[in-house]
């Protein structure tokens, strides 16, 4: 079965990646990440995970451009529901590649963090499934959390300390 693996960043690709291999999953990975601010918080992670891609002989399919001013268009009103339209895009963006592309099914990194909106990303992913007739995957990889942030730092991988939208670093370093 063929899986696209939408990817936040280099760390949390590792637990998910190696169960979905395990379960016997053909497994592709997605960049797309326009919430990530600034450029070089971007690109590190992007780099990060080329690195590591490359290492775990996984197959990348990278988004085009940095859509950074789009993105902020969209959350700059939204205040309390910036989470959501984030998760949503990144989602709704590896749901129609997977289609167009002929995947069996999508799902998302963003199932392996404790710091995501799990419940969210999980109803967005069967929302967008229904809505494009591609099957979303869900497993909740946070059972592997410990495990991944340990081969990460084993591999001295670069791990950001925010989310990624310039108002989580706010929230985290404004305090």
């Amino acid at each position: 079965m063929k899986m696209l693996l939408h990817i936040c960043c280099g760390p949390c690709t590792i637990y998910p990646l190696k169960e979905l291999r395990t379960k016997g999953f053909d497994v592709t990975g997605l960049y797309y990440n326009p919430n990530i601010h600034p450029y070089m918080e971007f690109y590190r992670r992007r780099q990060t995970l080329a690195d590591y891609s490359e290492a775990a002989f996984l197959n990348m399919i990278w988004a085009p451009g940095y859509p950074m001013e789009e993105f902020l268009r969209n959350v700059a009103a939204l205040e309390g529901d910036r989470c959501e339209y984030c998760l949503y895009n990144r989602m709704a963006y590896a749901a129609q590649t997977a289609q167009s592309h002929q995947y069996d099914a999508f799902t998302s990194t963003l199932l392996y963090s404790k710091y995501q909106k799990h419940d969210l990303i999980r109803q967005i992913g069967e929302d967008l499934s229904r809505k494009l007739a591609v099957d979303f995957y869900y497993e909740d990889f946070r059972a592997g959390w410990s495990e991944g942030v340990k081969i990460s730092r084993e591999l001295q991988m670069y791990r950001q300390p925010y989310c990624g939208c310039i108002y989580s670093e706010k929230e985290r370093y404004y305090k």
